[in-house]
């Protein structure tokens, strides 16, 4: 049976906004206020995401939430009309307005964890929305998450859904964000390698002092449990502490894999080579690739800026690898020069593609960040939604829903414009329907 692993990026919400929300990227502070163009945000995503359909990779689309989110707002006392409670909002809490308004969802890489069917007892593909505690605009979303993957992967024989995990610090959960699935071949037993900022329940563990340490290791240790995954099949360990007060705020901006390669900076974890070891032992005799890029070549600040390590690493129909990066890697003489030697190296690495996603960029997330990696089968390809698979019918219909619905300026200000409330609900009615989603948004009026 044919196995591969699917890319399903997240479409980018007609609220897409730059309103410094996420303390500890560098990218989202550093923008913080400017104006967005959704429109042009959304239309950089679709182009990346049909480019790698295109290279011949089976490629998804998960759609974004309804925001601004009303309803949240009505849970914390604002009460009124839409336009009345946008209006109260904005005047006594403008801070939890923006956090209402965010469009990260766009951001699927921390939507959810996945370990597919060749690893788990119950030979079940597996997802656990992320709770993603560790931030107010981004702990809203695990409920309607759940939706949208449910109404994506859709068929009871092939996926299991798990409810996302305890919302309390403890079980901080940021997704496939800080999780690497590592392979022979898509269709084999796997060894899938959770990164965990700290230990929650131990004072005395390691953790970074500057930035928050979104991912915990009792978190990964529940999801590996919830998915049925054999102890030989996973390795835990820990992202460098120090890294993280550097803006490294999840392992994909600093590490990322992809079968038998882990390409990765020097600095990224702790106890290294201990862990290493640990890899090679549950990954068997098959060869394994670990490509390290030195602090010398490339210094933790190019690579938070340039997002090296945001990039996704695919194989394609050829069985050679390549990089899905930023354009901004290009733009940075240190990451630029460096991937031009890497496909010179003899790794399976042997190329590099470059996209313009600088809208998504600017608010401190890269390609990476944009996808969530499903290996799968092709009967379970074949029991999922059809409607979310991207192909050229799709990425016109979608391209032209864009053009409909957004606008191509968005101000923090203009949050609490009671038509984006209403250009945002009959958006998403709509692609409902395009993407036969049913009822995975509750309106609320």
């Amino acid at each position: 049976m044919k196995h591969f692993e699917a890319n399903f990026d997240g479409l980018v919400g007609p609220t897409h906004n730059y309103a410094g929300l996420s303390y500890g990227n560098v990218a989202s502070l550093n923008n913080a206020a400017a104006a967005s163009n959704p429109k042009a945000a959304a239309k950089q995503g679709l182009l990346k995401a049909k480019s790698v359909a295109d290279l011949g990779l089976v490629q998804g689309i998960l759609a974004p939430q309804e925001r601004p989110d009303l309803h949240t707002l009505r849970r914390i006392g604002f009460t009124g009309s839409d336009a009345e409670v946008l209006s109260k909002a904005a005047k006594s809490a403008p801070a939890l307005l923006k956090a209402c308004c965010s469009a990260s969802s766009m951001w699927t890489a921390n939507a959810a964890t996945v370990s597919p069917s060749a690893d788990t007892l119950d030979g079940k593909l597996h997802f656990t929305p992320a709770n993603l505690v560790d931030k107010l605009h981004r702990s809203i979303e695990p409920n309607t998450t759940s939706n949208i993957l449910k109404a994506t992967f859709n068929d009871s024989r092939y996926f299991k859904h798990h409810q996302h995990l305890p919302e309390h610090s403890s079980f901080g959960d940021e997704g496939a964000a800080n999780h690497t699935r590592l392979c022979s071949a898509y269709g084999h037993a796997g060894v899938e390698l959770f990164v965990y900022g700290q230990e929650a329940t131990n004072p005395s563990a390691p953790k970074p002092h500057k930035f928050p340490a979104r991912q915990t290791l009792e978190a990964s240790q529940a999801i590996a449990r919830l998915h049925q995954l054999n102890d030989e099949g996973t390795v835990f360990i820990q992202q460098n502490p120090d890294v993280i007060d550097q803006g490294v705020f999840h392992n994909d901006v600093i590490a990322v894999g992809n079968q038998n390669v882990l390409f990765y900076h020097e600095q990224a974890f702790l106890n290294t080579q201990a862990k290493f070891a640990e890899i090679k032992r549950k990954f068997g005799e098959s060869p394994i690739h670990f490509i390290e890029v030195p602090t010398a070549k490339v210094a933790i600040q190019d690579a938070v800026k340039s997002y090296l390590f945001n990039t996704q690493v695919i194989t394609l129909p050829s069985g050679e690898m390549a990089i899905i990066a930023p354009t901004n890697c290009q733009e940075n003489p240190a990451v630029h020069a460096y991937l031009n030697e890497l496909i010179t190296l003899g790794t399976p690495i042997k190329q590099v593609h470059y996209f313009d996603v600088k809208q998504s960029m600017q608010n401190g997330g890269g390609p990476a960040c944009l996808r969530l990696r499903v290996a799968m089968n092709q009967n379970e390809a074949a029991a999922l939604n059809q409607n979310t698979i991207m192909n050229d019918a799709l990425f016109t219909r979608l391209n032209l829903w864009v053009d409909k619905h957004y606008r191509d300026r968005l101000s923090v200000a203009d949050l609490a414009d009671p038509q984006l409330v209403i250009e945002s609900r009959t958006a998403l009615d709509e692609l409902t329907q395009i993407m036969k989603l049913g009822s995975v948004y509750q309106f609320q009026q």
